[in-house]
């Protein structure tokens, strides 16, 4: 049998250090407050943490701007606050991965600043520069909204730098072999401090040629595959996930081959924006296709799903007429709307509908792939819209109905608490069994005690094909290749009741009910059935 690793079967929660929990009171979230948080993320059901960047940055770009790889903001407490919540995670059987932010630096990087500076340095070859800032005409601009090009004009250095992100941060120049040194350093600084593995960001950028869109190229592979040798010598087991922004498949390259792996985990970004285009369309259709579209994986590797993070909602995997009917249906507002996405948090984007909030949270974590939980989200938190950039998707986390909801005794804090704390916190969810918070718990248990759920392979189950086939109802089997029946997951995707012909009795994992024949699906209904 092929040997699984904790990773295929794992659920992860997303957390960010600044927003989570405030033990010395300067109004930023720290490593100390979130040991204190640690139970709260374990009785969650997950397996393990993915903490947002915290290294020393201007954080400009919430800390994907770092001015240095082998520290701690100090915002966030020292190295040896980060080794006390490394230990106290995995006390409680909790891995810890974090953020390797490999593409750009920020500009306040030593590194960057030596660079500019001088251009005899050794460190003006770590970054990518031109006297004419012409080059490489076919690649896209990413953050559509804020950047006119992918070169900026450095006054100090009297040339343009290249940059894929904000102008805040050059990129790095992977053509030079002393950056793969300075990488790989990094990379063992943490891994020798013990953390389970790394989310690469922004991976598909890397390198740039001439006449290309400067996306997934070969020299990025080749460099990634000396990555992996590094990892997998001298850290064997550790673990590194993909986040490439890309059609399933430009991002099968990812995981390698088995005589040249990359990544055990890729995202999968594309399935994202089709769960919400199908419950608002009321339509299978979009979940089928990218499904169907989505190739075979090598062995022992796996998807990383999620419905949020901390970035906007990305659309820049769907059509362009998909993109305007999305951003009319979810993002009215122009404020909600930023680059390719959508602005918004997860229960907001539902209309605070929990019926669809229960659906796409079965639905995602039902489907193949390691799915995340962002911060929040277990307890519907909302957002604000009036905060500039992806702010409004990054406030403190709502503890309870006390002062900055009991995140912080500051009198003000990194962004504003939100209004709703009062209402929405993890308090005043913990005594109601239909509480976000305990829906998420029962959702997470109820996946994690079947391994066709966690492991199984899936398969589409014809729906009303006597009335030439029903779009509404979505139902596909999650089994294990010695199993018979695993898991019929069955959902409802329309504002109104249908019916779905069981042959057999089963039993939903969801509510405890037996169903049997002709069964009535609700509104948004969603089934586990065994």
């Amino acid at each position: 049998m092929a040997q699984n690793y904790w990773y295929n079967e794992s659920v992860f929660y997303e957390l960010y250090i600044r927003a989570y929990c405030d033990r010395d009171g300067d109004g930023h979230g720290d490593f100390r407050g979130a040991i204190e948080k640690l139970d709260h993320i374990k009785s969650l059901g997950v397996d393990c943490i993915w903490v947002m960047p915290h290294y020393p940055s201007p954080l400009l770009d919430d800390g994907y701007d770092v001015a240095d790889y082998v520290n701690i903001h100090p915002d966030y407490g020292t190295l040896d606050d980060f080794k006390a919540f490394l230990a106290a995670a995995h006390a409680r059987g909790l891995k810890v991965i974090t953020d390797m932010v490999m593409n750009h630096t920020s500009d306040r990087h030593p590194w960057f600043q030596a660079a500019r500076q001088d251009k005899n340095s050794p460190y003006r070859d770590y970054y990518v520069w031109s006297d004419t800032g012409t080059e490489y005409a076919d690649a896209r601009i990413i953050f559509l909204d804020t950047e006119l090009s992918n070169w900026t004009y450095d006054e100090v250095a009297g040339q343009y730098f290249w940059h894929r992100f904000y102008s805040s941060q050059p990129d790095l120049n992977y053509d030079n072999p002393k950056v793969h040194e300075e990488m790989f350093d990094a990379m063992r600084f943490w891994l020798d401090m013990g953390i389970d593995g790394f989310r690469v960001d922004a991976i598909p950028y890397l390198y740039e040629r001439e006449g290309t869109n400067c996306e997934n190229l070969p020299e990025t592979h080749q460099f990634l595959q000396k990555m992996r040798r590094m990892i997998d010598s001298e850290y064997p087991g550790a673990l590194l996930i993909a986040e490439a922004n890309q059609w399933p498949r430009d991002l099968l390259p990812y995981f390698g081959t088995p005589e040249a792996p990359e990544f055990q985990v890729c995202f999968h970004f594309p399935i994202m924006p089709r769960l919400y285009q199908a419950v608002k369309a009321g339509e299978k259709t979009p979940i089928v296709d990218i499904l169907n579209d989505t190739p075979q994986k090598p062995a022992g590797t796996q998807w990383m799903t999620f419905l949020r993070n901390h970035d906007e909602l990305t659309l820049e995997m769907v059509t362009p007429e998909v993109r305007q009917w999305m951003w009319e249906q979810y993002a009215p507002e122009p404020r909600m709307r930023l680059n390719m996405g959508i602005r918004r948090r997860l229960l907001p984007l539902l209309d605070s509908d929990k019926r669809k909030w229960f659906l796409l949270h079965a639905l995602f974590l039902s489907l193949p792939g390691a799915p995340i939980i962002y911060y929040g989200d277990e307890i519907g938190m909302g957002d604000n819209i009036w905060l500039p950039d992806r702010h409004g998707c990054r406030t403190p986390m709502q503890w309870d109905d006390s002062k900055n909801a009991g995140f912080s005794d500051a009198d003000k804090t990194y962004f504003p608490v939100h209004a709703e704390y009062a209402q929405v916190n993890v308090a005043a969810q913990e005594a109601d069994p239909q509480s976000y918070l305990n829906l998420t718990r029962a959702l997470v248990r109820a996946r994690q005690s079947q391994p066709a759920l966690r492991r199984g392979e899936m398969a589409w189950v014809e729906v009303g094909q006597e009335s030439g086939g029903n779009t509404a109802v979505l139902a596909y089997r999650r089994f294990l290749p010695d199993e018979s029946e695993g898991v019929l997951c069955l959902f409802n995707l329309s504002d109104r009741p249908q019916t779905f012909a069981l042959h057999r009795e089963r039993v939903d994992l969801l509510s405890g009910e037996k169903m049997a024949g002709e069964v009535g699906l609700r509104p948004f209904a969603a089934h586990w059935l065994v």
